[in-house]
């Protein structure tokens, strides 16, 4: 089930999300003893972008509350999905849209970590870096193009040349002196990311498509997936087994659990 404001969802409700698409959302992994990694950084993220696309001020303790009831029954591990979108928008004038409500909905969690991935680089730059946003046309129309060319998924790389993030994750590396390392660039600040980065030493650089198939490894990281090996860079191998990852698969795993 999905649900609004605690209640039932309709088609009627959802419209304006499916027509307009003006809201923000995160995603959380709720593991088998319900508690979930990052927690406090996915709240922070909701009032941030709450205040971002709508001016307005979000009730964490209410959202708290709202994912109880829906995980209220479920089997875990899961997905929950937390989507704040004001269903009275309109489309000549989302300035009116100002009292955002709570969508939240539930899938089912896959393995951490699935298996490799293999990456095609794509000329694009997500609109709001810093927010996690629904606006997600131009991200998935390059993971679309990515896979109809054989591969899993987009890596982007902007105008200037340098890598900044995949289609929903961020991209990290691992050069050949064994440091990690991130790109600097304009990138949606992920909880997994920022969790690794509390936990384990990097740094954060630009890098280059040409630095990034040159790297010993390289991995994406959301909440969903944790840390996935990248296998290749469009026709660049990568290592998709190497001690570093292996850590970092070790570190995050070892963060404990918020409950709700």
């Amino acid at each position: 089930m999905v649900t609004l404001d605690g209640q039932p969802v309709s088609a009627d409700d959802l419209l304006p999300l499916a027509l307009t698409n003006l809201g923000h959302f995160t995603s959380l992994r709720v593991d088998a003893d319900g508690t979930i990694r990052g927690l406090t950084l996915h709240m922070e993220r909701l009032v941030r972008d709450c205040k971002v696309v709508y001016g307005a001020d979000l009730d964490t303790g209410r959202v708290r509350d709202l994912v109880r009831q829906e995980l209220a029954g479920r089997d875990k591990p899961c997905i929950v999905r937390v989507t704040i979108y004001d269903p009275n928008v309109d489309l000549g004038h989302p300035a009116d849209a100002d009292e955002p409500h709570v969508l939240v909905s539930v899938r089912e969690a896959g393995k951490i970590p699935p298996k490799p991935l293999r990456a095609m680089s794509i000329t694009y730059e997500r609109d709001l870096p810093d927010v996690k946003h629904v606006g997600l046309l131009g991200a998935l129309y390059a993971r679309r193009t990515a896979q109809l060319a054989g591969y899993g998924d987009a890596l982007f790389v902007g105008r200037d040349g340098h890598v900044s993030e995949g289609g929903t994750w961020n991209v990290g590396f691992v050069d050949r002196s064994g440091t990690v390392v991130w790109p600097q660039a304009d990138v949606l600040p992920g909880v997994t990311m920022a969790l690794l980065q509390q936990h384990a030493e990097h740094r954060v650089v630009t890098v280059t498509l040409g630095q990034a198939k040159g790297m010993a490894a390289a991995f994406a990281t959301n909440t969903s997936i944790g840390v996935r090996p990248l296998a290749a860079i469009d026709e660049s191998q990568l290592a998709a087994e190497h001690p570093v990852l292996s850590q970092l698969r070790r570190t995050y795993l070892s963060i404990p659990g918020e409950p709700l």
